[in-house]
Order: C-alpha cells, then sequence, then structure tokens
C-alpha cells in the first residue's frame, strides 16, 4: 500500500503539472466554464436526499460507502439541473441514477475513490469559494434577476449552451458514443436555426436531449486514474484528470476563437456566470444547516457523479 500511495503521488503531481499548463493556455474558456459551475456544484446537495447523510457522515465522513453514497447520490447530479435551461431531462436523471449507483460500492474502495491528500487546502479554499458565492455572487444574481425577466434568463443560457456543443460532441467521438455525437450536431443545427440562434430549445421537442460528455470523463474512459481531489479557487471542485480535461474543452471552445479580444471574452463569461446564478438562486436554501460536514459530502457526492458518467 504505501508504495502504490507513492506512485499515485509522484504521477499525480506530474498530471497537475500539465494541467496547470493546459488551463493557462485555455484563455478565458477555461475560466469561464470552471468559475460558471462552481456555484452550481456548491448548489448541488440541495435535493432533500442530502438530508438523511448527516448522522453518517458526521461519524464516519471519509470511510463509508454505503449510506452516504445513497444520500449524497441525488445531489451530486444536482448541479445539471439548472444549466442551460435544460432542466426537464437533467432533474429526471438526477433522480434516476441513485438506483444504479447503489449497486456500485462493490467496485472500487472508498478510500480510493475519495482520495484527498490535500485535504486542508481543499478545505480552506472550498470556505473561500462558498463565501465568495454567499457575499458576491448571489448579491449580484439578485439584482440581476429584477433586471432581466427569467424568460430572458433562459434566452441566454439556451444560447451559451447552444454554442458550447462543440466539446460535447467531440468528447462523444472520443468515446464511440456515437449517438451522443448524432443527437449533439442534431441539437445544434436545429436549435440554430428553429431556435433562432439557440435562444430556445427547439430539438427538445423532438426528445433529443443533449449528451454530458467531457473530456475528463474521456480519459477516465481510456483508463487514466482520476488521481487527488483538488479545489481551486473561483473553480468547482476536480480531480486532477479533471482539471486537464477542463483545459481540453476550454481549447475547444468556439467563443476562444470568435472573440479574439481577452476583456470581451471576460466580460462574455462574466455575463454568462451571473446569468446562471441568477437562474439557482434558491439552490442553497436549508442545506446547510442539514449536513454536518459539508466539504466531505460536496466531496463524496462529486466523485460518486464523475464515477457514474465515466462508466454510462
Amino acid at each position: 500500500m504505501p508504495r502504490d500511495l507513492t506512485g499515485r503521488l509522484r504521477s499525480a503531481t506530474a498530471l497537475w503539472t500539465v494541467a496547470i499548463a493546459v488551463v493557462a493556455l485555455g484563455g478565458c474558456g477555461g475560466l469561464s466554464s470552471t468559475v460558471r459551475s462552481e456555484s452550481s456544484l456548491l448548489a448541488a446537495p440541495e435535493p432533500p436526499g442530502a438530508i438523511p447523510a448527516t448522522p453518517e457522515h458526521s461519524s464516519a465522513p471519509d470511510t463509508s460507502t454505503g449510506p452516504i453514497a445513497e444520500s449524497t447520490q441525488p445531489p451530486a447530479v444536482a448541479p445539471v439541473v439548472g444549466d442551460g435551461g435544460d432542466g426537464g431531462a437533467e432533474a429526471a436523471l438526477a433522480q434516476a441514477q441513485p438506483a444504479p449507483q447503489e449497486k456500485e460500492p462493490g467496485g472500487l474502495p472508498s478510500d480510493d475513490e475519495d482520495y484527498d491528500p490535500w485535504e486542508r487546502f481543499n478545505e480552506k479554499v472550498f470556505e473561500f469559494n462558498r463565501q465568495t458565492d454567499r457575499f458576491v455572487l448571489k448579491p449580484i444574481a439578485k439584482v440581476y434577476s429584477v433586471i432581466v425577466p427569467e424568460p430572458f434568463e433562459l434566452m441566454i443560457a439556451n444560447g451559451f449552451d447552444n454554442i458550447s456543443f462543440v466539446p460535447r460532441m467531440i468528447n462523444s467521438l472520443l468515446q464511440a458514443k456515437w449517438g451522443g455525437a448524432s443527437r449533439e450536431l442534431s441539437r445544434f443545427l436545429i436549435n440554430s436555426t428553429l431556435g433562432i440562434g439557440g435562444l430556445f430549445d427547439a430539438a427538445k421537442y423532438w426528445g433529443i436531449e443533449k449528451s454530458r460528455e467531457d473530456f475528463g470523463q474521456t480519459l477516465g474512459v481510456w483508463g487514466v486514474s482520476p488521481g487527488p481531489y483538488l479545489i481551486v479557487p473561483f473553480m468547482e471542485p476536480m480531480t486532477v484528470r479533471d482539471g486537464i480535461g477542463r483545459g481540453v474543452d476550454s481549447l475547444m471552445n468556439p467563443l476562444s476563437y470568435f472573440i479574439p479580444f481577452f476583456w470581451t471574452g471576460i466580460s462574455l463569461k462574466v455575463g454568462e456566470i451571473v446569468n446562471d446564478r441568477a437562474l439557482n438562486l434558491d439552490l442553497f436554501q436549508g442545506f446547510e444547516e442539514s449536513v454536518v460536514d459539508l466539504y466531505s459530502a460536496v466531496r463524496h457526492g462529486y466523485l460518486r457523479r464523475r464515477e457514474q458518467l465515466i462508466k454510462e
């Protein structure tokens, strides 16, 4: 075991060095995708399924796989519910995923899944991100929601989501998910025409739902281990593998090519972040009081969700 852990740490350190370089080269696209999902993930544990996790989490936050995986699984999928105005299909998926997940604890051990050697650093950054969302992003989003009616917020979210079909389609191809790639192309063509440039999700009326593939999943499908769990300021929790994946996905973002001016791109991304947060203002209500160890709950839920997405 010590030799195995040493090998993991060495490989994780090398991967993280590459991740930093890739994210740095990714430009504003990488910043936008990670910052935008931060508020969503913090809101992840909102569903009522998280409440039963309180007693187990307070007594054994990291080693239990049964009850905690069962209670934190809905939160792990919940961030997608408010993302891009496609809540209906994703909400159904969030409720459907916990059932198969109950059968999975027999796979990899929990100690391996919740590998968190940088826990002290991660907890401090997690609290910083949470307070930033609470005192900065959420108040701005409240003002924004007063100025911009919700139907227009949905249209804006749909437009950004329509543009980001490129990494989803490419990663579907890389994972040999031909159906997902064809759905993404179909959605883009339909929404860009009948949906007036993607402002309306017309494809959903034909039952064409978007895929959820990203390069972090692609690496997982290819057999790359997740590496240590990590939280970086202004970004959602991730593993070293997912950090590399986000950097690669940012390079596929069309906005990085069509908007050459750095500050213009940043302004659009900040607008996207605020718009997404305005659509999810109520996701935090009552959750912090219902969970004793919020950090462990989010970590466990995130890792279980990523594991499930890779196995799909």
